[in-house]
């Protein structure tokens, strides 16, 4: 089992590492220079040039992507010298200092994800800390909604079978798959926001978090939750359903439910007890990459909801073309996306002694 985890660290660190790969030179081969892009219209030559050299945009593009692996390490090497992009006098990378041999020290510390082109002294990990949380919680909540629905219809369909509840369960479990996110989201707030809202009281935007008029006061708005989670969790809700009448339909042929029938016991300890059971594991597998998966699909859910979560925070860094941003955003979301797999590949892994063979 160590080697299998072992393995599986291995692969992730990879993966990783090719995804650092292509966001550094996908975003390095755009067109427009990022000292212009931080500085805005109003800038000098003389400005430009101190904005290339502070963040090492005068050197080459291979040199700058060893700058980028660098700032990512968690042990990493830099300058003395304080003319050095890499140099440590800034606290830019709140580092811890191990040893140094001439002029370069090493160092130990957190990802360094750089700072914002366009929110001035703010750091890419500030503004993940302030929206990600956010996007977690819509994730959760849309997961939940999907896995509770999604089971519970499924196991309805597959006991009324070629019925006319299955059928129906059946046409809205394809409609909910067929339906763009972002459709369904300007239809739920137009319908449950704006003509339903005095019946609903649910508003057409809105975040986790609001603050008051006079700037002072911030209050937590749970019913901002509901619409966008229910958006969210609408396509997983219909993967789930199919999956888990699929999967039941595949239990109840097995010669292990026809014994339990024939000891006398009723269909719903055959249900509860075996199953269930039995028919979850595909389902599990489905749960964890949707849940995943959210983490970087909530984007549009997001930026229509007015959700102020990473997503929305993608978007509008793509609109000022904040490219530090945008390259955070994508390498935290990709590192979640891949942490999530690879525990779900050691549970299996743990739970069935084959997988890891």
């Amino acid at each position: 089992m160590g080697r299998y985890i072992v393995h599986k660290i291995g692969y992730a660190f990879l993966t990783l590492f090719g995804v650092v790969t292509v966001i550094f030179f996908l975003f390095n081969i755009l067109p427009g220079d990022p000292a212009k892009m931080m500085l805005g219209q109003n800038q000098t030559e003389e400005q430009i040039a101190i904005v290339k050299k502070k963040y090492g945009f005068d050197k080459p593009v291979l040199t700058q992507y060893a700058y980028y692996i660098n700032d990512l390490l968690p042990i990493s090497f830099h300058s003395t010298k304080k003319e050095d992009y890499t140099h440590l006098a800034d606290n830019k990378y709140s580092a811890v200092s191990l040893f140094t041999i001439g002029n370069t020290t090493t160092v130990l510390k957190l990802p360094y994800l750089r700072e914002s082109f366009q929110k001035s002294g703010k750091s890419v990990a500030q503004v993940i800390r302030e929206t990600l949380p956010n996007t977690i919680v819509l994730a959760i909540a849309a997961i939940s909604i999907a896995m509770l629905l999604g089971i519970f219809l499924g196991i309805i369909s597959a006991l009324y079978k070629d019925t006319f509840v299955d059928k129906l369960i059946q046409i809205v479990s394809t409609l909910g798959m067929s339906v763009p996110s972002f459709f369904s989201a300007i239809l739920f707030a137009w319908i449950f926001g704006f003509l339903l809202h005095k019946y609903t009281n649910l508003n057409m935007t809105g975040s986790l978090y609001e603050v008051d008029d006079f700037g002072e006061f911030i209050s937590i708005r749970w019913k901002n939750l509901i619409l966008p989670a229910i958006v969210l969790g609408i396509r997983p809700l219909a993967v789930i359903i199919q999956l888990m009448r699929n999967s039941l339909l595949e239990v109840f042929n097995q010669d292990y439910i026809r014994t339990a029938r024939a000891k006398g016991l009723s269909e719903f300890q055959i249900i509860k007890k075996h199953a269930v059971k039995n028919a979850l594991n595909p389902v599990i597998t489905a749960i964890s990459g949707w849940f995943a998966s959210m983490l970087a699909g909530a984007v549009f859910v997001e930026y229509i909801f007015g959700w102020n979560g990473l997503g929305k925070e993608i978007v509008d860094a793509l609109n000022s073309q904040d490219l530090p941003i945008i390259m955070g955003a994508v390498l935290i979301i990709a590192a979640m996306f891949i942490i999530i797999n690879i525990l779900v590949d050691v549970v299996y892994g743990w739970l069935d002694p084959k997988i890891r063979t």
